[in-house]
């Protein structure tokens, strides 16, 4: 068993409280590693070390800055078998998936490539008499983020990128249940010629959570995780004076239409629905099939591809999908299982009793499919985050889009259908974020923003893309006139462009 380090000032560094969590090799439910969980003072040690080092990298331009994650990128080409083995050890997601997990990181780190010209400003010659204008971008100082257990890659990177890139200092506290592959991002930071103190990782559970909200020295904060945590981190952070982005949680739904290429919506609800045990918070929870033939139809052929889903280890190239994360999360996930039988919807398979041979002790649960879910009940409100997927029946197409605009969670939204007209209404009127036309998981490129509407998001920015860059960056500006030997006299009123 491993007893893990925080990563600050460029070097692992033991824990010193003394308090230790469980880490578990989510496919055979053993503990494999002990992760250390901070102080305040620890904390604190950790944002004074960043402290030191920011002002000195945000006077290294933006070309030599870039230079650095361009080198970190070909480390993480040569290392990517062994951090997508070690991720899928540690979150119990299979190889495959976890190298899409490392590479739609790597994305933003391509796309925060470009920070020479994403944090140009703008100048005005002669905005008035004598006076030019001109705006820069300027980094924040010491930022955080706070990163979930479902992507312990792709998360952090989209976080400490654009940030590290815009002459930020970043302190990253992933979470405890899978921290390996952060500190090995760190490492990799440092080896690509970061220097220390730019990224530091400090691993804990609410006190050090608590401790980087309080902070005064930390000007910004990103989180991505639950709701209730979500809405938390906001208004502390936002109450101490910095600036906060907040993902939460997601009920994503898939509109069905009569006219959709059914095998084509099925082959996207099994991915979608089931991929990485369905802990996404891009999975798609709720089928929206519209019209009772339709209904009828999805749920017929919905039934066998469920029951043949395949679910193995992480280390199974033909799996599916592997385990959930931890005990918890597989009795959670049980639990609103047997809540929908409760509430009275029809369990058409059930993936509850499904034992993974040679790993019985592992966190395996199968694929889970209800059908004539009804809006009232909670396992079509609230986020299960597991391989359950609800089939809610509609009417009608407007009773559809009614049904993604009134609930209370705005991540991602798609429609499945040939009807370009039909289409095209649905993304001008649904009230989500995110949306795909006959794509399942909607997440956009790197080069545009990630977010959420209602209750799936606090702050104003989004997550990668130009937004990244305007939530890392102050704007000044300055307004400028040179003597020319003529004295222009005092001025009382306010200035004008007249």
């Amino acid at each position: 068993m491993r007893e893990l380090t925080h990563f600050i000032g460029g070097k692992h560094v033991r824990g010193t409280s003394g308090r230790f969590a469980d880490g578990f090799q989510p496919m055979t439910g053993e503990i494999i590693s002990k992760v250390p969980l901070a102080t305040k003072a620890e904390v604190r040690a950790a944002v004074e070390n960043s402290l030191a080092a920011q002002p000195a990298w945000a006077a290294t331009n933006p070309q030599r800055r870039a230079r650095v994650l361009m080198k970190f990128l070909e480390l993480m080409a040569r290392d990517n078998e062994k951090m997508a083995e070690l991720l899928a050890r540690e979150h119990g997601k299979t190889i495959a998936d976890a190298k899409g997990d490392i590479q739609r990181g790597v994305e933003v780190i391509e796309f925060a490539l470009g920070v020479p010209h994403l944090m140009k400003g703008e100048y005005t010659e002669g905005a008035g008499p004598g006076i030019d204008i001109y705006s820069i971008r300027q980094p924040l100082g010491v930022v955080a983020g706070i990163t979930p257990f479902n992507f312990p890659a792709m998360i952090p990177m989209w976080k400490f990128g654009p940030a590290i890139a815009c002459g930020n200092a970043f302190i990253l506290k992933p979470s405890e249940r899978d921290p390996g592959v952060p500190l090995m991002l760190a490492e990799l930071m440092i080896e690509a010629g970061l220097p220390p103190g730019i990224l530091n990782v400090v691993n804990g559970d609410k006190e050090s959570v608590d401790a980087l909200l309080d902070d005064p020295d930390i000007q910004a904060i990103g989180f991505v995780g639950s709701t209730a945590i979500a809405e938390y981190v906001y208004t502390r952070g936002t109450a101490t004076g910095k600036r906060v982005q907040c993902f939460g949680g997601a009920k994503n739904h898939m509109v069905v239409m009569p006219d959709a290429d059914m095998d084509q919506a099925v082959d996207a609800l099994i991915g979608a629905g089931y991929g990485s045990a369905g802990e996404r918070c891009m999975a798609i929870s709720v089928a929206v099939p519209v019209g009772e033939k339709t209904a009828d139809e999805l749920v017929k052929r919905l039934i066998p591809r469920v029951e043949a889903l395949k679910i193995g280890p992480s280390t199974d190239s033909s799996a599916d999908y592997g385990p959930l994360v931890t005990a918890q999360a597989l009795e959670r996930v049980r639990g609103y299982v047997d809540l929908g039988i409760r509430e009275g919807a029809t369990l058409a398979v059930d993936g509850r009793d499904f034992k993974m041979q040679g790993y019985e002790n592992g966190f395996y649960l199968g694929g889970c499919l209800f059908d004539n879910v009804t809006k009232d009940m909670r396992i079509y409100k609230e986020e299960i985050f597991g391989p359950v997927l609800s089939v809610v029946r509609a009417k009608k197409y407007e009773e559809a889009l009614a049904l993604c605009n009134d609930h209370e969670y705005g991540n991602g939204v798609a429609i499945f259908t040939r009807d370009g007209d039909a289409a095209r209404d649905f993304a001008a009127r649904v009230k989500v974020g995110m949306i795909g036309v006959n794509v399942p998981i909607p997440v956009p490129l790197a080069y545009y923003t990630f977010g959420g509407w209602k209750r799936s998001v606090f702050g104003d920015l989004n997550q990668h893309g130009p937004d990244s860059i305007r939530f890392y960056t102050r704007t000044k500006t300055v307004t400028s006139r040179w003597p020319s030997g003529t004295k222009a006299g005092a001025e009382f009123s306010i200035p004008t462009m007249k």
